[in-house]
């Protein structure tokens, strides 16, 4: 029993060093795909050309016509997938 010990005290010290090292790739990979993104918004940008706008964005406009900013972000969140902070930042720049 006592050999066991240190064993699963090992083993569960390499499990924990390996999830660390798996969330900071998943963060770089993430970090690495908005810069991509953005990157890709510029050129389409630059060339002129715009991606299509999702149906359900005319909802967002209407609450925030309506003074209903939270809500507005709600949807947002529900259309795109954004988080909370990128959601928000993107209603308030369809408020201009």
């Amino acid at each position: 029993m006592e050999s066991i010990l240190p064993a699963i005290a090992v083993l569960l010290f390499v499990v924990l060093l390996l999830s660390g090292f798996a969330d900071t790739r998943a963060k770089r990979t993430e970090r690495r795909l908005q810069r991509i993104e953005r990157k890709l918004d510029q050129l389409m940008a630059h060339v002129g050309a715009a991606a299509p706008e999702e149906p359900r964005m005319a909802e967002v406009d209407e609450l925030l016509r309506g003074d209903k900013k939270i809500q507005a972000i709600k949807v947002y969140r529900e259309i795109t997938g954004a988080d909370l902070v990128e959601a928000k930042e993107a209603v308030e720049r369809r408020m201009r």
